[in-house]
């Protein structure tokens, strides 16, 4: 039996066969696929959106909060604290639209966090999905933030 690959996944075979060492893998989730696996307790979801940003919508049930513009050092020792230290502690990170995320998980890859997730749709939705709050997930009140 002979496996023919398509042209699309020949590109991405060879893409992926050139990245150094520096470069870092993108591992996105939907948001779907985010609140079932924060569910079933497989990974941490962490919201970086700000104070107000968390007051106007909600945030998803049970998600750590983290504010990204505190800066990257208080980012990510604020994650460090959520995860116990465990930089290997798998955690997803969720914003309005996925800019910050995007971000945010290329710093702390850069710093030895070896499974960050992004949902790149974020809360409200961009190119990547609906988001959240367009997909109708849960959320809870946030007006204490």
């Amino acid at each position: 039996m002979t496996t023919r690959i398509r042209p699309q996944s020949a590109a991405a075979l060879l893409a992926l066969s050139m990245l150094t060492p520096l470069a870092f893998a993108e591992p996105d989730l939907s948001a779907t696929d985010a609140l079932a696996a924060t569910m079933a307790g497989k990974l941490r979801l962490i919201d970086i959106r700000t104070p107000d940003e968390w007051r106007q919508t909600g945030v998803a049930p049970g998600v750590a909060r983290a504010d990204f513009y505190r800066g990257p050092e208080a980012l990510e020792q604020s994650i460090l604290e959520l995860v116990g230290g465990d930089r290997t502690a798998p955690i997803a990170l969720i914003c309005r639209t996925g800019n910050r995320t995007t971000q945010a998980q290329k710093f702390l890859q850069s710093r030895g966090f070896t499974q960050v997730y992004n949902i790149r749709e974020g809360m409200a939705g961009s190119a990547a999905g609906p988001g959240w709050l367009r997909r109708g997930l849960p959320v809870e009140s946030c007006m204490n933030c």
